[in-house]
C-alpha cells in the first residue's frame, strides 16, 4: 500500500493551533495516548497491524518543507517562533508501541512529549481508518458509493432541500481515504456558488485547505484542557477549564478563540467562561450532550454576562449529517450566529458503517487525566478512581462555590 499521510500539514489545523502555545508555555509536559476502537463487531487482522505500523514508519519519516511552513506562518496566529520549531521537528517512531494486544485485535499508546505524541493522534487515526477499509472491504465499490452519496449531498445544497447555513468539513480522522476526503473538500468548495442558502467555508484538514485554497479549520480539543488543566499536580482538576482558557488568552488574545465546552461538563465550565473570557473568545464549540439544551443554555449565559448573542458563534461538531445540521440551523440562526463542524458523515458515508476510533490523552505527567463529558458513553480514562476524584472535585465546586 502506498503512503497514506504524505504530508505534515495533514492534520487538523488544531493541532497547529494547541501546538504552538504548547511550544511556548508547557514544553517540558509528558504525556501518554492510547487507541481505543469503540465498535464491538470490528476486528483487526495480524495483516492489518503490520500494515498500520508500516505505514505510521512512512509518517515518521516526513518533515516539513519550506513551502509548508511559509503557508503555516501566513496564518495570523501562527508565529515565526514555532514555524522555526517545525523546520527541525519530525515524528519519532519510538515513541509508539503497537501490537494486537486487545479485543479488537489492534493496541496503539504513544508516549513522550506532549509536543510529540499531541501531532500523532489524527494521522495514526486516520491510518489505521484507511488500511481497516482498503483490507476488509473491496474499496472501488466503497468508493463508488462515497461518490454517489457525495453527489447527492450536492445536490441536496443545491435544491435547498439542505439547509446548513455555514459549516466546514471535520472528517480527517475517521475519513474513508485520503482519496475520499480530497473529493469532498474539493466538491462542497467549488460548489459553493451552485448552494441554495448555505456555504463550505473550509476544511480542519489543513493540506487540503493550502490544496484548495480554503480556510483551515480548529482552535482547541479537549487535550488542551484535559493536559493544563489536570497535567499540574498543583491544580484542583475542578479548574481545568479556568487554566486552560487563561493560558489559550496569553498566546492569542482576542485571535483563534472557539472555547471548548464539554471536557469536565459544560456547566462547570460555565462556571469559568465569565465575562473577560466570554468576551474574548468568539464564540464556543459543542462536542457533547444534547445540543439543542446546549445552545439555549449558552444563549442564556451570554445574555447574563450583558453580551449580546448574536455577536458569538455556535460551533457545533457533534456526529452530524446534513439533516441534523439543517435542524439546528433552523432553530439558532435568529438567536446567534450558527457554524457546523461535520466529519464521518463527510468523509466517510459510504455503503458500510464507519469505523468508531479515537485516541486520547490518559496521562500528563505522570499523572491520570480524564475528559468528563456531556455525554457518559465518550469519557475516556484507565483509572476508575481518578474519574471518581475528578467527579467529586466537580461536585464539590458546583455544590459549594458560586464561581
Amino acid at each position: 500500500m502506498e503512503a497514506i499521510i504524505k504530508s505534515l500539514l495533514e492534520t487538523d489545523m488544531y493541532k497547529f493551533s494547541m501546538g504552538q502555545a504548547i511550544y511556548h508555555q508547557f514544553s517540558d509536559y509528558k504525556t501518554t495516548w492510547s487507541f481505543k476502537c469503540r465498535n464491538t463487531d470490528v476486528h483487526f487482522t495480524p495483516a492489518m497491524v503490520e500494515e498500520i505500523r508500516t505505514q505510521i514508519q512512512d509518517y515518521c519519516s516526513l518533515k516539513f518543507t519550506e513551502e509548508e511552513l511559509e503557508y503555516l506562518e501566513n496564518i495570523k496566529w501562527i508565529k515565526g517562533s514555532y514555524v522555526d520549531f517545525l523546520r527541525l521537528w519530525h515524528a519519532r517512531y519510538e515513541d509508539f508501541t503497537i501490537s494486537t494486544d486487545a479485543p479488537c485485535g489492534l493496541a496503539i499508546e504513544t508516549r513522550g512529549t506532549w509536543l510529540n505524541t499531541s501531532m500523532y493522534e489524527i494521522p495514526t487515526l486516520a491510518i489505521v481508518n484507511e488500511v481497516y477499509f482498503r483490507m476488509q472491504y473491496n474499496y472501488d465499490e466503497l468508493m463508488s458509493s462515497f461518490r454517489r452519496r457525495l453527489d447527492a449531498k450536492v445536490q441536496a445544497l443545491v435544491s435547498g432541500t439542505s439547509d446548513v447555513g455555514v459549516f466546514s468539513e471535520f472528517g480527517l480522522r475517521r475519513r474513508l481515504s485520503g482519496e475520499a476526503q480530497d473529493l469532498a473538500v474539493k466538491v462542497l468548495c467549488d460548489n459553493n456558488k451552485n448552494y441554495h442558502a448555505s456555504r463550505c467555508v473550509g476544511t480542519s484538514n489543513v493540506y487540503l485547505a493550502k490544496k484548495y485554497g480554503v480556510t483551515p479549520v480548529g482552535t482547541m480539543a479537549h487535550e488542551w484542557i484535559m493536559c493544563v488543566g489536570q497535567g499540574n499536580h498543583k491544580h484542583n482538576p475542578a479548574y481545568s477549564n479556568w487554566y486552560a482558557l487563561d493560558a489559550w488568552v496569553k498566546e492569542y488574545g482576542i485571535l483563534n478563540g472557539t472555547a471548548l465546552t464539554d471536557a469536565i461538563t459544560t456547566d462547570c465550565f460555565l462556571r469559568d467562561f465569565q465575562l473577560t473570557f466570554a468576551t474574548l473568545f468568539s464564540g464556543v464549540r459543542h462536542d457533547s450532550g444534547d445540543p439543542y439544551a446546549w445552545g439555549d443554555k449558552m444563549i442564556e449565559h451570554y445574555k447574563s454576562l450583558g453580551i449580546d448573542p448574536k455577536s458569538k458563534t455556535l460551533l457545533f461538531s457533534d456526529s452530524l449529517d446534513f439533516d441534523r445540521a439543517a435542524k439546528l440551523n433552523a432553530y439558532f440562526k435568529d438567536k446567534v450566529k450558527v457554524a457546523f463542524g461535520i466529519g464521518t458523515y463527510l468523509s466517510n458515508d459510504t455503503d458500510v458503517p464507519a469505523l468508531n476510533i479515537v485516541m486520547k490523552t490518559t496521562a500528563c505527567n505522570g499523572m491520570d487525566v480524564a475528559k468528563i463529558s456531556d455525554d457518559a458513553g465518550k469519557g475516556m480514562c484507565k483509572n476508575a478512581d481518578y474519574v471518581h476524584y475528578l467527579k467529586r472535585c466537580i461536585a464539590w465546586r458546583m455544590n459549594n462555590q458560586t464561581n
